[in-house]
């Protein structure tokens, strides 16, 4: 269950940045002004004093443009607050309830805790339409909305996968972050130490 638990340190295999990969580049890929696909995923896996290990992603429907909650959501808070760009309904990601009731179920029939997100920044300078897109760059940092969503949210890790095109290559840069500490969401997200495992004896990276 989300909580406000700041994690020290997050620790997730190759495996795991490979698969989210496979769905978001894709998506990156197709990206043109008026449809900003986004990606998001769950992160499931365990916490103990020190770390949150990731064990196992989990994909599910975007509900942005169809449900009731994430309609009002948008139209009372997050475009007055963010800007017009939140209009469309390609811009955010709002998890099927349906698909988050499936995903904490299997969850917890095979003893393993939602511990947050992982969603797709791309380099929105590269192909935006207005001056602000093209002079604000996107990275691997939380925007205001992102922020705004992981201080509501509570869950204790959010990462955030950066994706651009460098000399036409697309690279990625990945950082995790724990919502603002205590109950004020005025303040900050906090940067939480990445750690990818590596199993030396076959070269593999390896699930914790």
């Amino acid at each position: 269950m989300p909580n406000n638990t700041t994690t020290p340190v997050v620790v997730m295999c190759p495996n795991q940045l490979t698969e989210f990969l496979d769905v978001a580049v894709p998506l990156y890929e197709a990206l043109v002004p008026d449809h900003p696909l986004p990606c998001f995923a769950v992160l499931l896996g365990t916490t103990d004093a020190t770390s949150a290990q990731v064990k196992r992603l989990a994909f599910g429907g975007n509900a942005r443009a169809c449900d009731p909650a994430a309609l009002e959501e948008f139209a009372v808070t997050i475009v007055p607050r963010f800007g017009k760009s939140y209009e469309n309904t390609d811009r955010g990601y709002w998890l099927d309830p349906n698909d988050q009731l499936r995903i904490a179920r299997q969850a917890d029939n095979d003893g393993l805790e939602i511990l947050g997100s992982m969603h797709m920044h791309p380099d929105w300078h590269r192909i935006g339409r207005t001056e602000a897109e093209r002079t604000t760059p996107l990275s691997a940092r939380p925007t205001q909305m992102d922020e705004h969503v992981f201080a509501n949210t509570g869950w204790p890790v959010n990462i955030i996968c950066y994706l651009e095109r460098v000399n036409d290559v697309t690279c990625y840069t990945v950082e995790a972050w724990g919502p603002p500490p205590g109950d004020d969401r005025t303040q900050k997200c906090v940067s939480l130490p990445l750690r990818i495992l590596f199993d030396r004896t076959t070269s593999r990276g390896h699930a914790a």
